[in-house]
This record gives C-alpha cells, sequence and structure tokens, in this order.
C-alpha cells in the first residue's frame, strides 16, 4: 500500500491565504469599506484637528509625527529623509514572497487659512454638515456617522479634508481593512509622504536623487486629486507642472495723493494693466510667439479626450460662466496646453480701505502650467521678452535712486519652476492593473484621463527613477480645496477605502 501524502496543514493555510488575498469580491468590498469608514472617522478628525499649513515648520512636525505614529501601528517602518529643510516621510512594509515594489505618494500638508471666512468655529475643528432643501450647507451631530444608515451625500468640513489628509486616511483605512480580512498585497510598498507640496515641494527633485536607492520602486501611484466632474471612478495618466513669476512694475517711491500728484506722477496700476493685457487676447489665447509651441493632438489622441464624459452645460455651470476660453476645442483639449495665469494682483487698498493714492507699485503674481512638451525656461523667457518688448528697464530687484532717475519704466522679474509635467500610457502595465482593479471595485471601467489640469511634484520621480505614474483621484470635485470651507464628500471618502483596498489586493 502506498504511503498516502499529506500537504502540510501550513502550506495549506498559505495556498488559502495567497488565493483570498487576491479575491476580495466587489461585494465585499463595499461592505467592508462602509465598516472601516465608520471605524476611522475618530481617526480622521484627529488627523485634521492638527494644523498643517506648510508656512509653519512647528505644525508641520507634529503631523510629521502622528503619520509616523498611525503607519508604526500598522506595520510601517518609516525614517525621515532629510532635505535641508522639512524632511520627507519614507515608509515600508515588505509583502511575502513579493518581487516588485509600489511607491505610493501622499501629501499632508495644507494651505493657509482665513478663520473668519469659514462657517464653522475653526478651520481646524472638523465638522459634519449636511445640505438644507435651500441648498444651505448646516452643522449636524457628528454622532450620526456612527450609526447604521450613513448619507453619503453628508460632509466633513475642515482644512485638507480633500486635499490631502481625506486619501491618507483612507489608504490608512483600507490598510485596516484588508488586514483584517486576511490579505496582504502580493507587493513590497513604499509610502512617500510629502509635508511641503503646498509650497510647491522645493527640495523634493534634489532629494529624490539624492535618495534614489530608497526610493527605488516599479511604478508611482499618487493618492491625491479629485475625481472627474462626474464624480465617477476616475484615473489620471498626467498632470501639468508649475512654474511661477513675480512682476512688479515699480512707481513713485511712495504712494502719492492723487489730487496733488494726479496727471503727473505715472500710476504702475495702469502700466501693469496693459502689460498683462498684452499677453492674452480676448478669447484667452496666449499672445507670446511660441508659447503653445510643440503641442500637436493626434487624431487618436483627441479620439482618447473625447471619452471623457464631460457636459459642457454641467461644466459651465459648476464654473458659473457663460463661455469658456478658445485654448481647444473642448475641456479635455484645453488641459493638454500650457497655460498662463494671473493668479494674484495687488496695487494698495480696496472696499472700505480704499484712499485717493497713486501706488507706488503694482505687483502681479503670475503662474505657467506646463505641459510634457513644454520648455519651462523657454516660456519664462518669452513672458520676460514682453516686459522688455513693453518697453521696461528689467531688474530682479527693487530699482536704486539713480535707476529711477534715470528710466521712465522700470520693473522686476524673479521666476521659480516648481516642477514638470508627466505622462503615462494608458496601456502600460501601471495602466493596465489599475484599471483591473477598478473594475472590481466598482463593476465598470473607471475615467481615463490623459493629463489633469492640476499639478503635482511627480516629475521628479518619473525623470529620476525612471518609473511610470498614475493618479488615484477619488475625492469630490466640488470639495473647495485651497479656499475656506474645503470638505470632502462622506460617500467619496468610503469609495476611497474601497478604492485603495482594490489596488492592495489587486495581484502585480
Amino acid at each position: 500500500m502506498k504511503k498516502k501524502i499529506h500537504v502540510p496543514l501550513l502550506l495549506l493555510v498559505f495556498i488559502a491565504f495567497a488565493t483570498h488575498a487576491q479575491e476580495i469580491s466587489s461585494q465585499a468590498l463595499n461592505e467592508k469599506s462602509v465598516i472601516h469608514a465608520r471605524r476611522s472617522f475618530p481617526e480622521f478628525y484627529r488627523m485634521l484637528s492638527i494644523p498643517n499649513d506648510a508656512h509653519q515648520p512647528a505644525d508641520i512636525e507634529k503631523n510629521m509625527q502622528w503619520c509616523e505614529q498611525a503607519l508604526a501601528q500598522r506595520g510601517f517602518g518609516s525614517r525621515r529623509l532629510s532635505t535641508g529643510g522639512i524632511p520627507l516621510l519614507l515608509a515600508e512594509k515588505k509583502a511575502s514572497r513579493a518581487t516588485k515594489t509600489v511607491l505610493i505618494y501622499l501629501q499632508i500638508d495644507g494651505q493657509p487659512v482665513d478663520p473668519a471666512k469659514w462657517e464653522q468655529a475653526s478651520p481646524w475643528k472638523p465638522v459634519l454638515k449636511e445640505k438644507t432643501a435651500d441648498g444651505k450647507w448646516v452643522i449636524i451631530d457628528d454622532a450620526k456617522l456612527k450609526g447604521e444608515s450613513i448619507n453619503p451625500d453628508w460632509r466633513i468640513f475642515a482644512r485638507s479634508t480633500s486635499d490631502a489628509k481625506g486619501p491618507a486616511m483612507a489608504f490608512l483605512a483600507a490598510v485596516d481593512m484588508i488586514r483584517e480580512m486576511g490579505a496582504e498585497p502580493n507587493y513590497h510598498i513604499k509610502v512617500i509622504l510629502d509635508f511641503e507640496e503646498e509650497l510647491g515641494s522645493p527640495r523634493l527633485p534634489t532629494a529624490v536623487s539624492k535618495y534614489r536607492d530608497e526610493l527605488r520602486a516599479d511604478m508611482l501611484i499618487i493618492f491625491d486629486g479629485p475625481r472627474h466632474i462626474s464624480n465617477q471612478p476616475t484615473l489620471s495618466f498626467g498632470a501639468r507642472g508649475i512654474a511661477e513669476i513675480t512682476l512688479t512694475a515699480y512707481g513713485p517711491r511712495t504712494p502719492m495723493h492723487s489730487g496733488n500728484y494726479g496727471n503727473y506722477a505715472p500710476n504702475p496700476a495702469f502700466g501693469m494693466s496693459r502689460l498683462l493685457a498684452s499677453m492674452k487676447n480676448e478669447e484667452g489665447l496666449v499672445t507670446l510667439p511660441g508659447f503653445y509651441d510643440g503641442v500637436t493632438l493626434t487624431d487618436a489622441e483627441k479620439k482618447i479626450l473625447s471619452e471623457v464624459p464631460d457636459k459642457t452645460e454641467e461644466i459651465h455651470r459648476f464654473l458659473g460662466i457663460a463661455q469658456p476660453e478658445k485654448v481647444g476645442a473642448t475641456f479635455q483639449e484645453s488641459m493638454q496646453y500650457p497655460s498662463l495665469n494671473i493668479r494674484g494682483l495687488q496695487a494698495l487698498y480696496v472696499g472700505e480701505q480704499a484712499r485717493t493714492l497713486i501706488p507706488d507699485k503694482a505687483v502681479a503674481e503670475l503662474d505657467i502650467r506646463l505641459v510634457p512638451s513644454s520648455d519651462p525656461q523657454k516660456l519664462i523667457g518669452l513672458v520676460r521678452q514682453r516686459v522688455l518688448e513693453q518697453g521696461y528697464y528689467l531688474l530682479d530687484r527693487a530699482p536704486t535712486e539713480e535707476e529711477r532717475m534715470k528710466h521712465p519704466k522700470i520693473a522686476s522679474m524673479t521666476s521659480h519652476i516648481s516642477y514638470g509635467a508627466f505622462q503615462t500610457p494608458f496601456d502600460s502595465e501601471t495602466g493596465t492593473w489599475l484599471q483591473k482593479a477598478m473594475r472590481r471595485a466598482f463593476g465598470r471601467d473607471p475615467i481615463r484621463i490623459r493629463i489633469t489640469g492640476g499639478s503635482i511634484p511627480i516629475s521628479p520621480f518619473v525623470v529620476t527613477l525612471g518609473i511610470p505614474a498614475v493618479s488615484v483621484p477619488t475625492v469630490n470635485a466640488d470639495n473647495n480645496q485651497h479656499a475656506e470651507n474645503e470638505n470632502i464628500r462622506v460617500g467619496n471618502y468610503i469609495d476611497a477605502i474601497k478604492t485603495f483596498a482594490a489596488i492592495l489586493t489587486e495581484k502585480l
């Protein structure tokens, strides 16, 4: 008689575990994501209660310590990567028998706040709100988040709910969720946490180069950004980069009385207005020669862009406009081109503080959104050339007394390139893998965005590490990020947990 061969119990358990790790159904993802959202809300509230203005290093340190503790509780080892300023935080968790590594990018810092403009006690004290029949948001009891019935249209209001502590907390909740379900990724995870994103991540390119070996991975996923305006599951395969310019036009040495010196002392606000107006025409097209050079869209690319289910009237209603600018035939096409934006203007006072003065200077803050074919130095140079063509004596500082007496039109200009654009093919390994995970989570293909309009500091990873990158946006498009009353829709937070859990359990 042949001796029976018994498969060791441990091996059977491993086989069952390895299989289960890749076979969490859509139904299970739905049920468990709600449960773990409910469990995570208290921790999310504590996270949101820590001020995270990137200009305040002491507050950022508190956020970093919170993240270190939260990651350690979930089995991640972490270390700070020195940058010469606020460090990056790199966390890592290895998977058994894995051969590939996925790098995940999370942003923790937030924009400054003006508490007086928030419709709650504090931007750092999260509140739950419900929309009334007349369209107003009213505070309701946070205890409702503990109940069995959660309204997906409720919203949590606080700074960084959507940009981007919400996605970060959803990721942590997803890790808890799959661990409870006995699953784990079949790849190693590295998580890089950025605490200076809202400052343009000025030290990131150098840090990525310095810590190339520590950051090495097969692909990069960005858990940040809003979904398509339809709020359907979305993948973004690229993002525009950004460069900033500060222009200053100078007038009299100090603000002067407009009665005593009007018609004599030149007003720099008028000069700045003429200068800026010369850079764009009435249709919104940048008039700097060569600004759009290198951007061509093939018929195949236009077809891909047309597959995004944009509704023009809905977009116009969302923006509150009657007619768009004429860069590109559609919204998606417009995002494929570089843009020139006036993000701020200043020349003395307005409103109740307005005074009868001629300004001493007028300041314009500009940003240029970059696309993969853009040369940022060239585009900045085009702006510089236009200033010179308008007859300005151009400096990179305030003028001296001698210069004031010699030149009738004086301006200064400084610029900074934060980071470039990136674009990953839809049919790349990363794109195909993520689309499969999204189909399992939601039962349908996600909307695929070729390049989003917003900028994220990812190009240093793509260029230096030589890896593809794809964004997995999850928050509601109408989240008021960077503005007062920032919020996250509860249903989007739950979907974010489901999305990240599906990705963590999708075989790579």
